[in-house]
C-alpha cells in the first residue's frame, strides 16, 4: 500500500488488520516517533537523506520478517517508496537501493491511496503541505510503476468501502475502477 501523506493508508491497514489480515507498519512514522523521542535528526525536515537510510533498513526488515506471518501480508510502504522519497527531495539514491527494491518484490498490484482533500490533516509526524502531499503520491506511483508494478489507485469512499475494494481486488472477483475526482 502507497500514496502520499494523509491519504488514508495506515486507516486502512488498521481496518484491514481488525479483519485478520496480516499488516506492517510504516517505516516513516515509528523513525520520526524514535528520533523525537532520542533527540536526533534523521527527520524529514533535518537530516533526509539520514531519514530515508533508516526507512530503508527498516523496510528491508520489515520485508525480511514478513514471509512470517503467511501471505497476503499487507505492507504500509515498501522500499520503492523511499527511492520517490528521495527523488521528491532532489536527494541522490544510493545504487544499493534500486538493486534492493529489485531483490525484495512485492505483489505486481499495489494499491495507492490517492491524495484525497477531504481526508488531508496535519499532525505531529505529517507535515507536509497539500501540494507536497499530492506530488508525493504521484512521484512515488510513478516509481512503482518503472519498477514494473500495477499501480492501483484506492476508490476515495470510506474505511468499509475501500476494504471492501482490497477484499475483492485481491479475491476473485475483477477489480472495481477508483476514482478520487480530477487530479
Amino acid at each position: 500500500m502507497t500514496g502520499g501523506p494523509g491519504a488514508g493508508k495506515t486507516t486502512l491497514l488498521d481496518a484491514l488488520a481488525r479483519r485478520g489480515h496480516p499488516i506492517t507498519a510504516e517505516a516513516g512514522r515509528a523513525i520520526i516517533r524514535m528520533q523525537r523521542a532520542c533527540g536526533g535528526d534523521a527527520l524529514p525536515w533535518a537530516d533526509r537523506a539520514r531519514f530515508a537510510e533508516l526507512m530503508v533498513a527498516r523496510d528491508a526488515a520489515t520485508y525480511a520478517g514478513a514471509d512470517r506471518a503467511g501471505p497476503p501480508v499487507f505492507f504500509d510502504r515498501g522500499l520503492p517508496d523511499t527511492i520517490g522519497y528521495l527523488r521528491l527531495e532532489d536527494l541522490s539514491v544510493p545504487p544499493a537501493l534500486p538493486r534492493a527494491a529489485r531483490a525484495l518484490p512485492y505483489h505486481p498490484r499495489v494499491l495507492l491511496a490517492p491524495f484525497w482533500p477531504d481526508i488531508y490533516r496535519l499532525d505531529e509526524e505529517r507535515a507536509q503541505s497539500p501540494a507536497v502531499a499530492r506530488r508525493t503520491g504521484e512521484m512515488i506511483a510513478a516509481v512503482y510503476e518503472e519498477y514494473g508494478y500495477e499501480v492501483v489507485p484506492l476508490p476515495c469512499v470510506d474505511v468499509a468501502g475501500r476494504v471492501a475494494f482490497v477484499e475483492e481486488l485481491f479475491g476473485a472477483s475483477p477489480a472495481l475502477r477508483p476514482v478520487c475526482g480530477p487530479r
